[in-house]
């Protein structure tokens, strides 16, 4: 049965940021942002603001800080990209497969990401809390569950919310064989792809939606500027009045 566009729902005053995590440099083409048009198409098309990161375009720093410019490394362009995560109501991590697992881009975008979720948001919880994650793969060779279950987690386990079906990925024949967006490579025309791609789309902004209405997640009892504070909600604390 067709669904009337008409009567689908519209995202308008959510925004996406996508970060392709390649190998490959500007303007070389990245097959995973082959993919990750597909998703950016269904959000734009429902009303959501998309901002794209080729991280490989960019000199971001190894380490566990958000200015490693403060901890010894020459230049830093993660504190301006970061700017551009805090904008975005939900969070694309996009990358290829290498050795069955996540790109080292991939692996740095991530330690960055990392490197602020120390920070608190104005409700005193964790920065990324109120936000959505997801993740796309693509490969021409197996580890698309390997590699979206660490990105899964690391996003959850940093404070962002993840949907349902929250991944979506593409794979060739194992070993040497063609990319997603080569000739005859079957990759754009995949049904299981598609399907998986249009539901992590959606189910990111019905997430997001939800939560941006409901003016984030609900702050309490996982607040660390109250933990830190002694209300520690549930646990003994006979000092805590």
């Amino acid at each position: 049965m067709d669904t009337d566009e008409d009567e689908a729902p519209r995202f308008d005053g959510l925004r996406a940021l996508f970060v392709n995590c390649t190998l490959k440099p500007s303007p070389e083409r990245s097959n995973t942002e082959g993919l990750l048009a597909k998703s950016r198409a269904v959000m734009e098309g429902r009303g959501v603001a998309v901002d794209v990161i080729r991280a490989v375009d960019h000199d971001i720093a190894p380490g566990v800080w958000p200015d490693m410019t403060e901890h010894g490394s020459a230049s830093d362009e993660w504190p301006r990209l970061y700017e551009r995560v805090l904008a975005a109501d939900i969070l694309v991590l996009c990358g290829p497969i290498w050795l069955g697992d996540n790109s080292s881009v991939t692996k740095r975008v991530v330690e960055r990401l990392y490197s602020c979720s120390a920070l608190l948001n104005d409700q005193g919880q964790y920065v990324y809390y109120g936000r959505v994650g997801g993740c796309l793969i693509t490969g021409n060779e197996d580890g698309v569950k390997h590699c979206a279950s660490n990105l899964l987690y690391s996003l959850q386990h940093l404070g962002y919310a993840v949907p349902p079906q929250a991944d979506a990925g593409w794979v060739g024949e194992a070993g040497p064989g063609p990319s997603y967006l080569d000739p005859d490579s079957g990759g754009p025309e995949n049904d299981f792809t598609n399907r998986n791609t249009a539901f992590m789309t959606w189910n990111l902004m019905h997430l997001a939606r939800m939560l941006k209405d409901a003016g984030g997640f609900p702050a309490h009892g996982n607040q660390r500027s109250q933990w830190e504070a002694g209300c520690r909600t549930d646990m003994n604390n006979p000092e805590h009045r």
